[in-house]
Parts: C-alpha cells; structure tokens; sequence
C-alpha cells in the first residue's frame, strides 16, 4: 500500500478529486492507487471549491505529538519505557518525526466541502518505540491520511517485522484550529491523536495485557508542512 502512496500523491488543484454525492470513488485508471480520487465531468468538477491553500509537493517539515498525562501515566502503570527510533525526537514531553514526502490541500472549514484536509504526508526513517524488558516494540515510516483520519505505520517487535503498513492511530479534528501560514511554513493544530483497535490488539498481545484499548488518548498532533 505504501509504494503507491508515495508515487501517486495527486490532489484537487491537479485535477485528481472526484465529489460522487457524499462520498469520494475512484476512476478505473487509479483503481490502484489508494485514496486517490478523480473529477469525471466538469460539472462535478465545478462543485469543489476554491482551496484555501494547496501544496502539491511538501518540501519538509515535522509532525509533532504532545502526549497526554494519561497516556505517559499508561504506560509508566504498564511498565513501558517510550522513546524513538531513527530521526524521530522525544523532547519536552512531545515526539516529532521529520516529513520526508507528501502534499497536503486545505478547504475552509466553515464551507460544506468535506474532508477539508485532504492529502498523504509520509514520515520514512523514524518513529516510536516501547519497552519493557527484553521486548521493544518499534512503531515507524508512519503515513499520515488527514482525509480519512487514519495513520498507518510498519510495527516491528524486537527489530522483526511483524506487521506492515498497520492501522495503528485514529486522527480526530474536532479540536482542528484553522490553518496557519507563518513564513514557509503551512501548520496545523489540534488534531487528537488516539491508539486505534488494531493497534491495542497488538499491543496487548506483545505485551501480556489488556489494558491498552482504542480511542486511549495520545496526544495532540501539530503539523508543519515546508511549502516553499
């Protein structure tokens, strides 16, 4: 699933969205390639509005997650030890990873256009480890899918793969604040980031416990997309 997110990024301004009632489809000559929708007419094309900002190429930038008391206080009470791998940071109770790939379109949240944050932005060399004992469980390359509020990442247990391109964190933005534009840089704020059931299954299973279970809070994600 991987391979053909990052070779087939295509967003609204490049014509790639397609508005099929109040759902996305996909045309036959992208059926390949996940969440990649495309305008088949133009009086479907005519109902996307005006983006507020677009960036077809994301030229860096970082995703940062401030973790929550309750989830840090999880796993103290578990015995797991957070940290990261690669380029990732673990600073000031925040753990960032840089963005190696990616585009991102933002529409106004105050108009009916839905999702209003539509894109892929891959994280390719780092992530989050746990660990307790003799066991670390290493989450990373996260793909982060704003339209579809899923982040999707390859989970390894003790350096062995055990699960590629896995569901592992749900995106909620309800808490969203409005795009900022601060010299080259798009951001966005106050997204929630929650472990989703694939993930606390897996979890659960590693580490001998039940206590890990979806929708536990993680944090609150920051996003600084480089535009130019």
């Amino acid at each position: 699933m991987r391979k053909s997110m990052k070779t087939s990024i295509t967003l609204a301004t490049t014509g790639a969205l397609v508005l099929t009632g109040a759902a996305f489809g996909v045309t036959t000559a992208n059926a390949s390639t996940p969440n990649v929708q495309t305008v088949s007419s133009s009086s479907e094309a005519s109902k996307i509005p005006a983006p507020v900002a677009s960036v077809p190429e994301v030229l860096g930038g970082t995703t940062s997650v401030a973790l929550d008391k309750g989830f840090t206080d999880a796993l103290t009470s578990l015995k797991l030890t957070p940290g990261v791998s690669g380029s990732a940071k673990l600073e000031n109770g925040a753990v960032s990873f840089p963005i190696t790939t990616g585009s991102v379109t933002y529409w106004s949240p105050d108009g009916d256009y839905r999702p209003y944050v539509q894109g892929l932005l891959n994280h390719n060399g780092s992530g989050l480890t746990l660990k307790a004992g003799d066991t670390t469980v290493t989450l990373e390359n996260f793909v982060v899918n704003p339209g579809s509020s899923k982040l999707y990442g390859d989970v390894l247990v003790n350096g062995k793969l055990a699960a590629a391109d896995a569901y592992l964190f749900e995106l909620w933005g309800g808490s969203l604040k409005p795009l900022q534009l601060e010299g080259d840089n798009a951001i966005l704020t106050g997204t929630t980031v929650h472990v989703s059931e694939d993930a606390a299954g897996l979890l659960n299973k590693t580490f001998g416990t039940d206590a890990v279970k979806r929708g536990l809070l993680v944090g609150t994600a920051t996003i600084t997309a480089q535009i130019k």
